[in-house]
């Protein structure tokens, strides 16, 4: 098989990953014990690990300034905060670098005659001078009843126990959503007061005030694209800001805060094999059983 690849469908290395999983033979699995045993309780099944990746690079181009103009950059605690124009190809950059790899994941998954992938790590590890590989790794699960399998299977972050759980509550998760923003602020004067060493224990305004705006935009971009893929719901897996300092030709110091929030979008389903679901009483009684002699 060659090794030449054009960026289309599957690398050749997935390609023979696929192929040795159609012939037969045991299965291999990402699952910790607890997963594989909470699966169980479902109709899947696993069927083999899976794995998408791409290296990207991710930069801006251009750049706007923060918007400190004459003497608003010695103002007070309320300083310029806003997205920037020019950090929309480095956001775009992400969105497809993590698109591309579940894409990939998904690709391998139905190769094998999967219908989802379950216990998903989805990573963006720095590479080279600005590179991310951006990896999507999980276990693919079929199901266990007569079907047509789905064109694309589903991708979820829970593990086999949180997803039998969702199943026999009569929930699926379908697809792994993220929102992600940026927001960059000017360090007035008060702000690097503040932050100096001779500030003391004192909050940053400043900062506080940015990394709260940047979360805050980054959760209504997660409900807006759970929204646009159908879903009744998410499931919010993690939630992470990111505050780096940059010097622009200003000659002033900014900071630019980038948050994510990462879930699993959710759909009603009827499974009318799924396993009813228990009282925790059966395990845990509140009060003495032992009958008195």
């Amino acid at each position: 098989m060659s090794d030449q690849w054009d960026g289309r469908g599957l690398p050749p290395v997935a390609a023979a990953r696929v192929h040795r999983a159609a012939s037969g033979g045991p299965w291999t699995s990402m699952l910790s014990v607890p997963s594989a045993a909470g699966l169980s309780a479902t109709e899947f099944e696993p069927v083999g690990e899976v794995m998408g990746s791409i290296v990207q690079n991710v930069g801006w181009s251009g750049y706007g300034g923060c918007g400190a103009w004459g003497m608003s950059g010695f103002g007070g605690a309320l300083g310029p905060m806003t997205p920037v124009p020019a950090f929309a190809p480095y956001v775009a950059s992400l969105r497809h670098g993590y698109d591309t790899a579940v894409h990939r994941m998904q690709l391998e998954a139905a190769g094998i005659g999967a219908d989802g992938v379950v216990g998903v790590s989805l990573t963006a590890t720095p590479f080279d001078q600005g590179s991310r590989e951006f990896m999507a790794l999980g276990t693919a699960v079929r199901s266990r009843r007569p079907h047509e399998h789905p064109p694309q299977p589903f991708v979820t972050e829970l593990a086999g126990q949180d997803v039998a759980k969702l199943v026999g509550a009569g929930w699926l998760p379908v697809r792994i959503v993220y929102g992600i923003a940026l927001f960059i602020r000017h360090d007035d004067m008060t702000t690097r007061a503040q932050a100096s060493w001779m500030g003391g224990n004192t909050e940053v305004t400043g900062y506080t005030q940015l990394v709260t705006a940047a979360r805050a935009d980054a959760r209504r971009d997660f409900a807006r694209r759970v929204h646009d893929s159908g879903a009744e719901g998410a499931i919010v897996s993690a939630m992470g800001v990111w505050m780096r300092e940059i010097e622009p030709s200003e000659n002033h110091r900014d900071h630019v805060a980038e948050a994510t929030v990462f879930g699993n979008a959710l759909l009603a389903v009827e499974h009318p094999q799924a396993p009813a679901r228990s009282s925790s009483l059966t395990y845990l009684p509140l009060r003495p059983t032992r009958e008195s002699s």
